[in-house]
C-alpha cells in the first residue's frame, strides 16, 4: 500500500501505544510460569501477534478478555507436553524469534522457526552457536530462518557477541529455567543497546523464584552472566502487568510536531522507564525543542503523565551516540534533514542489521528529499538547511520497514510538496492506526 502524506501543522494528544519490548517480555515470561497472569494494555500489533501465536504454540492459553485486558495460563516451563511437529511463524518480529529460539531449546520436541521475508536475511547466528554451545540441536542455513531448534539444554559456558541485545535477553530468560544443577555462563565481548537488557534483568529482579540462594550473578558491566538452573517464572497474578507506553514509538509523533513547528502531548510514558529510545526526547531538547513533563487530568479527573513537546525557533544539528537506541536513527535522521548545519548519528552501526540496513536507507531516502548526506561505517551525517527540497511527486521508498515509513511520515509534514511513500502498511508492525493519526484533521485519545 503507498500513501500520500501531506504537509501540515501537528498538534494534539496522542496517546502513545504501548512498548513492544515489554508486551513480548511480559508474554512469553506469563507462558512459561506456572500459574495464571493477567496484562493490561498490551500492544496490539503485528509483532505481538507473532509473539502471542508462539506463546500459544509453546502451550500457554491465552484468552483476551477485552483489548485492554490479556489472560495467560502458563505452561510452567515446558514441563506440560508440547505437541510435536510444531511450526512457529514470527512473521517480522525479530524479537520474538530471537527469545523464542532460546525458549525452545529448553524442551525436547523439535520446533521449527519461520517468518517473512525481512525475517529469513536477518541472521541470528551468534545466538544460534550460543544455543549449541549449551548443547541445544540447532539447524539452520546461515543463522536465518527457517531454523529448527530442540533440546536438551545441558548448560556450561559460552561467548556470545550482541549486536543486538536480544540475543543476550534470550539466553537470561531461558537460561534459569534449565535443569535444576545447570549452570549457564556467558561472557560477552560485545554488547549494544544496554538499557533493554535493564528491562530484562528488570523482570528476573521481580519474576523469577531462583531455586538456591540467587538465580543470576551479573557483572557491573554486563560483561559476564552466571546463571543457575532449576528456578521458575512466577506468575503476575493478581500482580497486574501494566505495559507502559513505548518511547520507540513515540519518537514519531513528536518528530512530526519538531518538523512542523507543531506541538504535540505525549500521553502514556513512565518517565522512569528503562527504554533507551528515551534519548530521542534528548535529542530534540539539544535541537531546539522545548520538551518536558506535566501532569494532566482526563475527562474523569485522572491524573497522569504527559510529554509535552513543542518547536518555535529553528532546528540546529548536533551529535548524538545512538548506540544504546538504534531504533531512533530513521526519527532522529528525519528531524535532522530540517535543522540548520551537521548532524552526527554515530556508534550505531547496529542499525544496519535491524529489518533493513537503516543508515544506507535513509542515506538514499533523505536524497529524494534534496537532502546531503555522508554514510559513515557506523552512522550517518545529515547536512541540513533547515528546510528539504523534494520534487513534485517525490517516491519515497519504505522498504517494508515500519520505522522508514513512519520516519518519512513525520518528514512529509514539513514538506513543501506531498510524499508518496510505499509498504506504508508496514507502520503496523509495531505502530496500528499512525498514517491516520498523521493524515487526519483531529488527533484522538
Amino acid at each position: 500500500m503507498n500513501a500520500i502524506i501531506k504537509p501540515r501543522r501537528f498538534n494534539g494528544t496522542v496517546r502513545v501505544p504501548a512498548s513492544k519490548s515489554h508486551t513480548i517480555r511480559q508474554l512469553l515470561i506469563a507462558s512459561l510460569a506456572e500459574g495464571d497472569s493477567v496484562i493490561k494494555n498490551p500492544l496490539d500489533s503485528l509483532d505481538t501477534r507473532s509473539c502471542v501465536n508462539a506463546c500459544r504454540a509453546f502451550g500457554a492459553e491465552i484468552t483476551e478478555k477485552s483489548e485492554e485486558l490479556w489472560e495467560i495460563k502458563g505452561n510452567n516451563g515446558f514441563k506440560n507436553k508440547i505437541k510435536p511437529g510444531i511450526e512457529i511463524d514470527v512473521g517480522n518480529s525479530g524479537t520474538t524469534l530471537y527469545l523464542a529460539l532460546a525458549l525452545a531449546g529448553l524442551q525436547s520436541e523439535e520446533i521449527r522457526f519461520i517468518g517473512d521475508e525481512q525475517i529469513q536475511k536477518r541472521s541470528a547466528a551468534p545466538l544460534l552457536d550460543a544455543l549449541a554451545g549449551l548443547g541445544v540441536h540447532v539447524m539452520s542455513k546461515n543463522g536465518c530462518t527457517p531454523i529448527s531448534v530442540k533440546g536438551p539444554w545441558k548448560g556450561g559456558k559460552v561467548t556470545l557477541i550482541c549486536p543486538t541485545s536480544q540475543y543476550l535477553s534470550a539466553l537470561l530468560i531461558a537460561s534459569p529455567l534449565a535443569p535444576a544443577g545447570t549452570v549457564t555462563e556467558i561472557d560477552i565481548p560485545l554488547l549494544n543497546e544496554k538499557p533493554y537488557i535493564e528491562m530484562t534483568l528488570s523482570y528476573l529482579k521481580t519474576s523469577l523464584v531462583s531455586s538456591g540462594k540467587f538465580a543470576f550473578k551479573a557483572a557491573l558491566d554486563y560483561s559476564h552472566f552466571f546463571i543457575l538452573g532449576g528456578s521458575q517464572w512466577k506468575a503476575f497474578g493478581d500482580r497486574v502487568h501494566s505495559v507502559p507506553g513505548d518511547f520507540s514509538s513515540a519518537a514519531f509523533p513528536a518528530a512530526a510536531a519538531a518538523i512542523s513547528g507543531g506541538a504535540v502531548r505525549l500521553i502514556g510514558l513512565n518517565a522512569l522507564d528503562t527504554q533507551g529510545d528515551k534519548y530521542f526526547f534528548e535529542i530534540l531538547k539539544t535541537m531546539g525543542c522545548d520538551v518536558y513533563w506535566q501532569q494532566v487530568s482526563d475527562t474523569d479527573g485522572k491524573t497522569e503523565q504527559a510529554l509535552i513537546v513543542s518547536r518555535k525557533g529553528d532546528l540546529n544539528g548536533g551529535t548524538f551516540d545512538l548506540n544504546n537506541s538504534p531504533d531512533i536513527l530513521p526519527a532522529a535522521a528525519v528531524t535532522a534533514a530540517f535543522a540548520k548545519g551537521d548532524t552526527y548519528l554515530i556508534n550505531v552501526s547496529h542499525a544496519r542489521i535491524k529489518e533493513t540496513d537503516r543508515i544506507a536507507v535513509m542515506t538514499q531516502e533523505l536524497a529524494k528529499l534534496g537532502v546531503s548526506c555522508t554514510e559513515l561505517p557506523d552512522g550517518i551525517i545529515i547536512h541540513g538547511k533547515g528546510a528539504v527540497s523534494p520534487l513534485e511527486n517525490t517516491i519515497i521508498e519504505g522498504h517494508g520497514d515500519h520505522r522508514i515509513v513512519m520516519a518519512f511520515a513525520a518528514a512529509a509534514l514539513g514538506c513543501p510538496v506531498p510524499l508518496e511513500i510505499t509498504t506504508a502498511e508496514s507502520a503496523a508492525v509495531t505502530y496500528p492506526g499512525f498514517l491516520e493519526l498523521i493524515t487526519g484533521d483531529k488527533l484522538h485519545l
